[in-house]
């Protein structure tokens, strides 16, 4: 294990630059998810850790040593990439045990290391197969083993499960956080799928333009997000946000609506008002806005009502699993005014306090 340092670390191709200035710190240990839309530079942020890209400015330390000149092989760090990277011809066993091989290990620690990580993986069975004879989630679980084999100070996983398909991601992301807690290793995982991000880190940092917009746990960045974009980038359904103005402890929607919103901001005309799906409940009565349903999307355990206000403004609802809500159904919206944040002009965050 081993805690890794990022101090202003910065990467440019040509004149484009594409990490700026980042600073962050793992802790020993800790399982922490790179997350963003493609292009925010989170697979770059780990090849650079991984010595894969230059750093053109900063510090890389990893377990207390500088490290951003040294050579891939000299970090104490393994790799597991996207496209598993197994060489066809080898056995499971060769494969894991190639990179241990190349550095002279003695025969009798490589096959120890090897065993230890197929019993560890499930896979004591598979050893003698080559990857032809393995399906997806089993030839992940080699390119995983091989780098378990190398017992480094911290692992670093691109993109790992992007190949595989819906319930195979799903077991194997249950297989990886299994794996984190009994090898309480540091890792550093880079994905753009938000429930990944969600369901197996201790921390996510969401990368936006070259840069960390938020640092936080998984109900940290979905509770109190720090920005439109974080609030808009996290949940499923996202976000919702409708404009209006700020005025007296309310924000005024477009469509006359008044809603209470418990929020220290300067009262201006300039605000979003953001809430969760899950906050707008459809309601008997009154509530706080009214508008028509659109779409009802019924997921078994809740039902997600796509409403249209007055001013044509969309918003997201839930229902109950048995809802009897229809398109082209009149209906009252209340929020759960607990649940909401405001947004200014530049994209900041304001919370229910």
């Amino acid at each position: 294990m081993a805690e890794i340092i990022l101090d202003k670390v910065s990467k440019s191709f040509g004149s484009v630059r594409v990490i700026n200035e980042v600073s962050l710190t793992i802790q020993s240990g800790e399982f922490v998810v790179f997350l963003g839309p493609s292009g925010s530079g989170k697979s770059t942020l780990l090849r650079m850790i991984a010595g894969l890209e230059t750093i053109d400015d900063g510090r890389l330390l990893i377990g207390g040593k500088q490290s951003q000149s040294l050579p891939p092989g000299q970090r104490n760090v393994a790799m597991v990439f996207q496209n598993y990277a197994l060489y066809p011809h080898m056995t499971v066993r060769d494969n894991m045990a190639f990179g241990l091989r190349n550095i002279k290990m003695a025969a009798p620690e490589v096959e120890r290391r090897v065993q230890d990580a197929a019993r560890m993986l499930e896979m004591d069975a598979l050893l003698d197969r080559r990857p032809s004879e393995l399906s997806g989630g089993q030839r992940q679980r080699v390119a995983i083993g091989r780098a378990i084999v190398k017992e480094p100070a911290a692992f670093l996983f691109d993109e790992p499960l992007s190949n595989l398909d819906a319930a195979l991601r799903v077991r194997t992301r249950v297989e990886l956080a299994e794996l984190h807690q009994r090898m309480n290793s540091t890792m550093i995982y880079v994905t753009h799928d938000q429930t990944e991000a969600m369901t197996m880190s201790d921390r996510i940092v969401i990368l936006n333009d070259c840069r960390i917009e938020q640092i936080g746990t998984p109900m940290e960045v979905y509770t109190r997000p720090a920005s439109r974009f974080v609030a808009g980038f996290i949940g499923s359904p996202s976000m919702n946000f409708l404009k209006g103005s700020y005025k007296d402890g309310a924000m005024t929607l477009r469509d006359g609506s008044r809603i209470a919103a418990r929020v220290a901001v300067p009262e201006a005309d300039t605000y979003e008002l953001g809430i969760r799906p899950e906050a707008v409940k459809v309601c008997e009565g009154e509530g706080d806005t009214k508008g028509h349903v659109k779409v009802v999307e019924h997921l078994g355990e809740r039902t997600l009502v796509h409403v249209h206000l007055s001013d044509g403004s969309a918003i997201v609802a839930q229902d109950g699993g048995r809802s009897q809500v229809q398109p082209g159904d009149e209906v009252a919206l209340r929020f759960d005014i607990s649940e909401l944040h405001l947004f200014d002009s530049s994209g900041k965050a304001w919370h229910a306090e």
